[in-house]
């Protein structure tokens, strides 16, 4: 997958592009015909068609319509509205430093969000993570992206992010592999209470959270972690980008893909114990 967002906008007009061109063919219609259908110029739908002119909404209405195609409508919609907007460097973010940093995880798509679906393979979600944990990772990426030292703030800022944690109306599933709990950020002594941490999360009411042990027979694997808000939006991290996909369709795949996922976890005591035991192996 690139994280590079130009070519990744050009990749995604040409691909819009050649659904509407099958839509079209698949209907019968030759692109004069269209063009006339539609009041429009027959080079027009030739630009559209061929990555150098994106459509409107309107257009993809006519496309669907004309073609007796209206369930395609919503994808379409989606991915025209995702082709420019899928990726969002993370170095341009940053330069303004760390607590710019945000991709999908703003104020108002938090409040907005009545279920999160978090898969985590390696690291703690930010919902959960102590000051310190916090602290640890932000230096990281610090260093890694070479931005201004803001660390504090944004520290600040995931802190703040947490009080969504604590309102009602809202449910937290959670899926993490146990390699979470044993890859390090900062000290022991910060994994530890990142660890404790984890074990108050596991008591609150709206929180379910599930580990998949590194040892266990199952059926399927995350290639990366994810967050899902609602049905509406899934969310990726790269080192390089911030993904974000709201096609109806793909969203519907990393949802099967959760569910994967949830079959794999222990919950509960045996879910408890896995943390226990990483607590134990620190020392």
């Amino acid at each position: 997958m690139t994280t590079n967002p130009s070519s990744s906008a050009q990749d995604g007009r040409r691909a819009l592009g050649r659904r509407l061109r099958e839509i079209r063919n698949g209907a019968g219609l030759t692109m004069r015909a269209f063009a006339d259908a539609t009041g429009q110029h027959f080079t027009r739908v030739s630009k559209i068609e061929n990555a150098r002119q994106l459509p409107t909404v309107r257009d993809i209405a006519d496309w669907c319509r004309l073609a007796d195609a209206p369930e395609q409508e919503p994808d379409l919609v989606a991915t025209l509205h995702a082709v420019d907007s899928a990726y969002t460097e993370h170095r341009r973010e940053s330069r303004a430093g760390m607590k710019r940093v945000l991709g999908a995880h703003t104020p108002q798509r938090y409040e907005a969000t009545k279920v999160f679906r978090i898969y985590e393979h390696n690291v703690v979600p930010g919902l959960f993570q102590t000051p310190e944990y916090a602290r640890a990772m932000v230096r990281f990426w610090i260093r890694f992206l070479g931005t201004p030292n803001d660390v504090e703030d944004a520290v600040a800022v995931r802190m703040q992010r947490q009080r969504i944690v604590q309102r009602g109306g809202r449910r937290f599933v959670i899926v993490l592999e146990e390699q979470a709990l044993r890859t390090f950020f900062g000290s022991a002594e910060v994994q530890a209470g990142q660890l404790g941490r984890l074990l108050e999360v596991m008591a609150l009411p709206q929180v379910s959270l599930g580990i998949i042990p590194m040892m266990r027979e199952r059926g399927g694997v995350g290639s990366a972690g994810f967050w899902i808000f609602d049905d509406d939006l899934v969310a990726l991290e790269t080192p390089t980008a911030s993904i974000q996909v709201n096609q109806p369709a793909e969203i519907g795949l990393y949802a099967r893909m959760f569910e994967e996922l949830k079959r794999s976890a222990v919950y509960g005591r045996e879910a408890r114990q896995l943390i226990v035991t990483a607590l134990d192996d620190l020392t």
